[in-house]
């Protein structure tokens, strides 16, 4: 049986890494996609399932170029593309908004929003065009995508914007057999979130420390999204640390 192929953005740490390693486990065959070799290798390495094929792909989801080389290579390595797990973001220093420089504003929008857009541009085209026709788009909307942290603009106002980017590759994808549905994450225990160990500001300006959540749920839940029969699809979900400040926040 040819192995369901999956393409993996910011695979090479946090939970672009524990996603595609679940996929592989599960018998996916994936892309890894991200800037660093060394990272997307490291994640190859703690494959602990013969699994579906890895292919390693370097990319920069802010660079064009580098999209269409990521896509080409995965169309020439294996035909089709079944899954496109849209996680690469990028988040700026937590200062007050009126002290971001318009580079650090920039620098969120291209990959958090544009580069989401052009790899969900690209597997459009791809799974429009195969055969069997279709696929799935799942988007890491992040709970960002629903309410603000303080002094958070430019990753709030993206992961706002992929909440809409989810809605209309819903609705365009239609008619080609293509299902997208986006993944809302609290407190996931990666890198990114080590700080609120430490504690993290809160809306009234204390400092508290939050609960963070193993990453195998978050894996876990995009696996089930993945698995579906693109007849359903999740249009959203949120997972998170259960006691985590997200309901009455602020």
């Amino acid at each position: 049986m040819t192995p369901s192929i999956a393409l993996v953005t910011g695979a090479g740490s946090g939970i672009g890494r524990a996603v595609a390693l679940a996929l592989h486990q599960a018998g996916w065959a994936v892309v890894l996609a991200g800037r660093r070799a060394d990272k997307l290798a490291e994640t190859a390495s703690l494959a602990q399932s013969p699994g579906g094929r890895l292919l390693a792909v370097p990319t920069d989801v802010t660079v064009p170029d580098q999209i269409h080389s990521l896509f080409e290579q995965t169309r020439n390595s294996f035909g089709r593309l079944d899954l496109l797990f849209n996680n690469a973001g990028a988040n700026a220093p937590g200062i007050p908004m009126e002290d971001l420089s318009f580079e650090q504003w920039n620098s969120v929008v291209a990959v958090n929003l544009t580069g989401v857009f052009l790899c969900a541009q690209k597997a459009i085209r791809l799974m429009k065009s195969q055969d069997p026709r279709g696929g799935r788009i799942i988007n890491n909307g992040s709970i960002s995508a629903q309410v603000p942290r303080p002094d958070s603009a430019p990753y709030t106002a993206t992961k706002h914007a992929v909440t809409g980017l989810t809605k209309s590759i819903s609705l365009d994808g239609r008619k080609y057999g293509i299902a997208c549905g986006q993944i809302d994450i609290g407190n996931a225990a990666t890198e990114m979130t080590q700080r609120m160990a430490a504690g993290v500001k809160q809306a009234d300006g204390r400092i508290m420390v939050e609960p963070r959540m193993d990453l195998r749920h978050v894996a876990d839940a995009v696996l089930y999204m993945a698995g579906l029969p693109l007849e359903a699809n999740v249009q959203f979900m949120t997972v998170m640390a259960t006691t985590m400040p997200l309901i009455g926040r602020g």
